[in-house]
Protein backbone atom coordinates (compact mmCIF):
# COMPACT_ATOMS: atom_id res chain seq x y z
CA UNK A 1 0.00 0.00 0.00
CA UNK A 2 1.23 3.15 -0.96
CA UNK A 3 2.13 5.81 2.03
CA UNK A 4 -1.14 8.51 1.79
CA UNK A 5 1.50 11.42 3.24
CA UNK A 6 4.11 14.09 2.12
CA UNK A 7 7.91 14.15 2.55
CA UNK A 8 9.60 17.35 2.23
CA UNK A 9 13.54 17.06 3.00
CA UNK A 10 15.45 19.93 2.80
CA UNK A 11 19.00 20.65 2.50
CA UNK A 12 19.26 23.30 4.86
CA UNK A 13 20.04 27.15 4.88
CA UNK A 14 16.61 27.39 3.02
CA UNK A 15 15.13 30.82 2.21
CA UNK A 16 12.55 31.90 5.07
CA UNK A 17 12.23 35.68 4.09
CA UNK A 18 15.12 36.84 6.34
CA UNK A 19 18.93 37.55 6.30
CA UNK A 20 21.05 34.24 5.04
CA UNK A 21 22.96 31.83 7.53
CA UNK A 22 26.66 33.11 7.44
CA UNK A 23 27.92 32.26 3.48
CA UNK A 24 26.26 33.27 0.16
CA UNK A 25 23.96 30.87 -1.33
CA UNK A 26 23.58 31.84 -5.22
CA UNK A 27 19.89 31.83 -5.76
CA UNK A 28 19.68 32.09 -9.91
CA UNK A 29 17.85 35.23 -9.98
CA UNK A 30 14.67 33.78 -8.70
CA UNK A 31 12.72 34.77 -5.41
CA UNK A 32 12.98 31.55 -3.59
CA UNK A 33 11.16 32.36 -0.84
CA UNK A 34 8.03 33.18 -2.66
CA UNK A 35 8.20 30.41 -5.09
CA UNK A 36 10.21 27.38 -3.62
CA UNK A 37 10.67 25.25 -0.39
CA UNK A 38 8.40 26.79 2.39
CA UNK A 39 5.65 28.57 0.27
CA UNK A 40 5.97 24.89 -1.71
CA UNK A 41 4.80 23.25 2.15
CA UNK A 42 2.38 25.00 2.65
CA UNK A 43 0.93 24.25 -0.67
CA UNK A 44 0.51 20.63 0.82
CA UNK A 45 -1.02 21.70 3.55
CA UNK A 46 -3.52 24.34 1.50
CA UNK A 47 -5.16 25.34 4.47
CA UNK A 48 -4.39 28.88 5.95
CA UNK A 49 -6.15 27.97 9.40
CA UNK A 50 -4.56 24.27 9.46
CA UNK A 51 -2.22 23.84 12.77
CA UNK A 52 1.95 23.29 12.11
CA UNK A 53 3.76 22.42 14.53
CA UNK A 54 7.69 23.53 14.61
CA UNK A 55 9.68 20.77 16.21
CA UNK A 56 13.53 22.47 16.84
CA UNK A 57 14.84 19.63 19.55
CA UNK A 58 18.03 19.52 17.42
CA UNK A 59 18.54 23.09 17.91
CA UNK A 60 21.37 24.47 20.79
CA UNK A 61 19.08 27.95 20.21
CA UNK A 62 15.55 26.08 20.05
CA UNK A 63 13.28 29.27 20.86
CA UNK A 64 15.21 31.49 18.12
CA UNK A 65 14.86 29.03 15.12
CA UNK A 66 10.87 28.27 16.22
CA UNK A 67 10.68 32.37 16.26
CA UNK A 68 12.57 32.03 12.52
CA UNK A 69 10.11 30.04 11.40
CA UNK A 70 6.85 31.16 12.55
CA UNK A 71 7.34 34.30 11.42
CA UNK A 72 8.30 32.95 7.76
CA UNK A 73 5.55 30.83 7.99
CA UNK A 74 3.23 33.59 8.72
CA UNK A 75 4.54 35.69 5.64
CA UNK A 76 2.67 33.34 3.52
CA UNK A 77 -0.54 33.24 5.54
CA UNK A 78 -0.12 30.95 7.68
CA UNK A 79 -0.73 32.57 11.55
CA UNK A 80 -1.68 28.83 13.12
CA UNK A 81 2.12 28.05 13.87
CA UNK A 82 3.45 26.85 17.13
CA UNK A 83 6.66 25.57 18.73
CA UNK A 84 7.15 21.99 20.02
CA UNK A 85 9.39 23.06 23.11
CA UNK A 86 11.09 19.51 23.19
CA UNK A 87 14.36 19.33 24.75
CA UNK A 88 14.37 15.29 26.63
CA UNK A 89 12.66 11.91 26.23
CA UNK A 90 10.36 13.35 29.17
CA UNK A 91 8.56 16.21 27.11
CA UNK A 92 8.46 14.36 24.13
CA UNK A 93 5.96 12.06 26.29
CA UNK A 94 4.07 14.78 27.92
CA UNK A 95 0.18 14.23 27.00
CA UNK A 96 -0.40 17.96 25.48
CA UNK A 97 2.09 17.41 23.04
CA UNK A 98 1.32 14.18 22.14
CA UNK A 99 -2.13 15.79 21.81
CA UNK A 100 -1.00 18.33 19.36
CA UNK A 101 0.80 16.27 17.31
CA UNK A 102 -2.67 14.01 16.69
CA UNK A 103 -4.24 17.32 16.29
CA UNK A 104 -1.66 18.88 13.78
CA UNK A 105 -1.94 18.98 9.85
CA UNK A 106 1.90 19.19 9.36
CA UNK A 107 5.58 19.21 11.14
CA UNK A 108 8.31 20.72 10.34
CA UNK A 109 11.82 19.56 11.80
CA UNK A 110 14.08 22.23 12.36
CA UNK A 111 18.00 22.06 11.99
CA UNK A 112 20.63 21.12 14.15
CA UNK A 113 22.20 17.89 15.50
CA UNK A 114 20.19 14.36 14.49
CA UNK A 115 21.45 13.07 16.83
CA UNK A 116 19.71 14.29 19.60
CA UNK A 117 16.27 13.93 17.30
CA UNK A 118 16.70 10.26 16.97
CA UNK A 119 17.93 9.52 20.94
CA UNK A 120 15.16 12.09 22.04
CA UNK A 121 12.02 10.73 19.84
CA UNK A 122 13.31 7.34 19.10
CA UNK A 123 10.61 4.77 21.17
CA UNK A 124 8.26 7.19 22.10
CA UNK A 125 4.31 7.23 21.49
CA UNK A 126 5.00 10.63 19.75
CA UNK A 127 7.39 9.34 17.06
CA UNK A 128 5.23 6.11 16.33
CA UNK A 129 1.67 8.24 15.65
CA UNK A 130 4.07 10.63 13.28
CA UNK A 131 5.10 7.56 11.62
CA UNK A 132 1.41 6.34 11.49
CA UNK A 133 -0.12 9.61 10.21
CA UNK A 134 2.07 9.80 7.91
CA UNK A 135 1.15 6.45 6.24
CA UNK A 136 -2.14 6.20 6.55
CA UNK A 137 -3.37 9.65 6.11
CA UNK A 138 -2.55 12.85 4.03
CA UNK A 139 0.03 14.02 6.34
CA UNK A 140 2.97 16.65 5.48
CA UNK A 141 5.90 16.10 7.06
CA UNK A 142 9.52 18.34 6.34
CA UNK A 143 13.06 19.22 7.87
CA UNK A 144 15.60 20.76 6.96
CA UNK A 145 19.58 19.95 7.28
CA UNK A 146 19.75 17.51 10.27
CA UNK A 147 15.94 17.79 10.60
CA UNK A 148 15.91 16.14 7.05
CA UNK A 149 18.82 13.65 7.29
CA UNK A 150 16.92 12.03 10.19
CA UNK A 151 13.77 11.42 8.27
CA UNK A 152 15.55 7.56 6.57
CA UNK A 153 15.67 4.96 8.33
CA UNK A 154 19.37 4.94 8.02
CA UNK A 155 21.47 8.08 9.41
CA UNK A 156 24.35 9.50 9.12
CA UNK A 157 25.54 11.40 12.52
CA UNK A 158 28.73 11.92 12.03
CA UNK A 159 31.53 12.69 9.46
CA UNK A 160 34.39 14.73 8.41
CA UNK A 161 33.71 15.49 4.84
CA UNK A 162 37.56 15.71 4.54
CA UNK A 163 38.43 12.79 5.62
CA UNK A 164 35.43 10.92 4.27
CA UNK A 165 37.83 8.12 1.53
CA UNK A 166 38.86 6.41 5.03
CA UNK A 167 36.83 3.54 6.40
CA UNK A 168 35.59 4.29 9.91
CA UNK A 169 35.34 8.39 9.51
CA UNK A 170 31.77 7.66 8.54
CA UNK A 171 29.83 6.53 11.42
CA UNK A 172 25.95 5.40 11.00
CA UNK A 173 23.13 4.65 12.89
CA UNK A 174 19.21 4.22 13.18
CA UNK A 175 16.89 7.17 11.81
CA UNK A 176 13.46 8.50 12.34
CA UNK A 177 12.41 5.85 9.98
CA UNK A 178 10.30 8.08 8.00
CA UNK A 179 12.00 6.81 4.43
CA UNK A 180 13.05 3.91 3.99
CA UNK A 181 16.14 2.10 1.95
CA UNK A 182 17.26 5.56 1.47
CA UNK A 183 20.43 7.89 3.74
CA UNK A 184 20.16 11.70 3.49
CA UNK A 185 22.61 14.21 3.71
CA UNK A 186 22.27 17.71 3.66
CA UNK A 187 24.21 21.12 2.70
CA UNK A 188 25.80 18.74 0.34
CA UNK A 189 27.82 21.10 -1.71
CA UNK A 190 28.49 23.40 0.37
CA UNK A 191 30.61 21.37 2.67
CA UNK A 192 31.86 18.59 0.02
CA UNK A 193 29.92 15.34 1.24
CA UNK A 194 29.96 13.15 -1.44
CA UNK A 195 32.33 10.86 -0.52
CA UNK A 196 30.96 11.17 3.09
CA UNK A 197 27.38 9.80 1.57
CA UNK A 198 29.65 7.56 -1.14
CA UNK A 199 31.22 5.94 1.83
CA UNK A 200 27.63 5.33 3.53
CA UNK A 201 26.21 3.79 0.11
CA UNK A 202 29.59 1.22 0.31
CA UNK A 203 28.11 -0.11 3.58
CA UNK A 204 24.68 -0.18 2.63
CA UNK A 205 24.91 -1.01 -0.92
CA UNK A 206 20.79 -1.67 -1.29
CA UNK A 207 20.53 1.97 0.13
CA UNK A 208 20.04 4.97 -2.25
CA UNK A 209 22.21 8.25 -0.89
CA UNK A 210 20.30 11.43 -1.64
CA UNK A 211 22.57 14.17 -1.00
CA UNK A 212 20.65 17.30 -0.82
CA UNK A 213 22.16 21.08 -1.59
CA UNK A 214 21.26 24.13 0.17
CA UNK A 215 18.24 25.59 -0.45
CA UNK A 216 16.78 22.89 -2.17
CA UNK A 217 14.56 19.80 -1.27
CA UNK A 218 12.67 16.58 -2.38
CA UNK A 219 9.47 15.93 -1.97
CA UNK A 220 8.56 12.24 -1.15
CA UNK A 221 4.82 11.14 -2.46
CA UNK A 222 4.01 7.74 -1.59
CA UNK A 223 6.46 6.88 -0.38
CA UNK A 224 9.29 6.54 -3.21
CA UNK A 225 8.11 8.91 -5.92
CA UNK A 226 11.18 11.82 -5.57
CA UNK A 227 10.99 15.71 -7.29
CA UNK A 228 13.41 18.47 -6.69
CA UNK A 229 12.33 21.57 -6.07
CA UNK A 230 14.37 24.90 -5.17
CA UNK A 231 17.81 26.32 -6.26
CA UNK A 232 20.33 23.89 -6.16
CA UNK A 233 21.25 20.77 -7.05
CA UNK A 234 21.00 16.73 -5.34
CA UNK A 235 22.88 14.02 -6.05
CA UNK A 236 21.43 10.23 -6.32
CA UNK A 237 24.17 7.64 -5.52
CA UNK A 238 22.84 4.29 -6.14
CA UNK A 239 24.47 1.41 -4.90
CA UNK A 240 22.32 -1.61 -6.25
CA UNK A 241 24.96 -2.14 -9.55
CA UNK A 242 27.85 -2.50 -7.22
CA UNK A 243 30.58 -4.99 -7.80
CA UNK A 244 34.38 -4.55 -6.16
CA UNK A 245 33.85 -2.99 -2.83
CA UNK A 246 36.15 -3.16 -0.14
CA UNK A 247 34.57 -1.67 2.43
CA UNK A 248 34.04 -4.68 4.73
CA UNK A 249 37.82 -5.82 4.33
CA UNK A 250 39.45 -2.66 4.94
CA UNK A 251 41.61 -1.31 7.79
CA UNK A 252 39.85 1.45 9.56
CA UNK A 253 41.38 4.78 8.73
CA UNK A 254 42.52 3.04 5.38
CA UNK A 255 41.02 4.58 2.42
CA UNK A 256 38.38 2.13 0.87
CA UNK A 257 37.25 1.79 -2.69
CA UNK A 258 34.38 0.90 -4.41
CA UNK A 259 33.33 0.23 -7.88
CA UNK A 260 30.52 1.18 -9.89
CA UNK A 261 28.13 3.67 -8.16
CA UNK A 262 25.78 5.07 -10.37
CA UNK A 263 25.14 9.29 -10.09
CA UNK A 264 22.10 11.46 -11.16
CA UNK A 265 22.22 14.88 -10.75
CA UNK A 266 19.33 16.69 -10.31
CA UNK A 267 17.74 19.84 -10.52
CA UNK A 268 14.30 21.76 -9.87
CA UNK A 269 11.50 19.83 -11.69
CA UNK A 270 13.37 16.97 -12.02
CA UNK A 271 12.00 13.70 -10.71
CA UNK A 272 13.59 9.85 -9.22
CA UNK A 273 11.33 6.80 -8.19
CA UNK A 274 13.06 5.22 -5.32
CA UNK A 275 11.73 1.69 -5.99
CA UNK A 276 12.59 1.56 -9.87
CA UNK A 277 15.49 3.73 -9.63
CA UNK A 278 14.24 5.91 -12.52
CA UNK A 279 15.50 9.03 -13.05
CA UNK A 280 13.49 11.34 -15.41
CA UNK A 281 13.44 15.10 -16.83
CA UNK A 282 9.83 15.85 -14.68
CA UNK A 283 7.53 14.38 -12.35
CA UNK A 284 4.82 14.33 -15.45
CA UNK A 285 7.20 12.31 -16.82
CA UNK A 286 8.37 9.87 -14.01
CA UNK A 287 4.57 9.43 -13.58
CA UNK A 288 3.79 8.32 -17.22
CA UNK A 289 6.65 5.95 -17.67
CA UNK A 290 5.62 3.93 -14.45
CA UNK A 291 1.75 3.72 -15.39
CA UNK A 292 3.18 1.96 -18.99
CA UNK A 293 5.31 0.12 -17.21
CA UNK A 294 2.10 -1.42 -15.22
CA UNK A 295 -0.26 -1.54 -17.97
CA UNK A 296 2.62 -4.07 -19.92
CA UNK A 297 3.08 -5.88 -16.93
Amino acid sequence: MDIKGILVSVGGAEDKGTDLEQGVIKRNKLIFFELGILKKITEFIDDTEARIEVITTASSIPLEVGENYISAFSKLGYNNVAMLDIRNREDANKPEFIQRIKDCKGVMFSGGNQLRLTSIFGGTEMLEIIKRRYQEEYFVISGTSAGAMAMSNTMIYEGNAALSHLKGEVRITTGLGFAQGIIIDSHFDKRGRFLRLAQAVAANPGAIGVGLGEDTAIIIRKGHLCETIGSGGVVIIDGHFVGYNNIGDADFDAPFSVENLKVHIMQAGNAYDLKSRIFEPTYKELKEKLKKATEIH
